[in-house]
């Protein structure tokens, strides 16, 4: 009887429709740096970078959370493993930056400055490399409880 209306015809049309589902992995680590422009005098890396740029370097206690956004695999009602996306987190990034000194311990910081931004942008690049490329990637890193980034935004 209904079957005619636009309205369910809508709906038809909405339940076919595959949604996506979102998944969140949150990790932590500790780890020191200095941000520092080698092209830079002394006085201006200090009026940019005030006490982040500390000779002696700082630490932070980061929060990472990844996100996965991807259609529910009907065989396992998995959008992805978080056994194996825990396991991806801890033997390629935990490992590499967890109670490092990111200056001096870490290839991809010796060059480039380990702002929230740029370590974001290097976790991404390595889960990216990891995880099918059929599902969508988030990084979110807070280097404080009040200062986070997000990567791609």
């Amino acid at each position: 009887m209904f079957r005619n209306c636009s309205f369910v015809n809508s709906l038809d049309t909405f339940n076919r429709k595959i949604l996506k589902t979102a998944i969140y992995r949150k990790e932590h680590f500790n780890a020191a740096h200095r941000l520092f422009n080698p092209g830079w005098s002394d006085e201006k890396n200090s009026t940019v970078f005030g006490k982040c740029n500390n000779p002696n370097f700082h630490g932070h206690n980061y929060e990472l959370i990844v996100k996965l956004t991807g259609e529910i695999n009907p065989e396992t009602g998995y959008v992805f493993d978080t056994k194996v996306l825990s396991d991806l987190i801890k033997n390629h990034i935990l490992l590499r930056y967890d109670h490092k000194n990111l200056n001096l311990d870490c290839e991809e910081f010796k060059t480039v400055n380990p702002t929230a931004e740029n370590i974001a942008r290097h976790i991404y690049t390595i889960l990216r490399s990891l995880i099918d490329s059929t599902l969508d990637l988030k990084v979110i890193l807070y280097e404080t409880e009040r200062n986070f980034v997000e990567y791609p935004a």
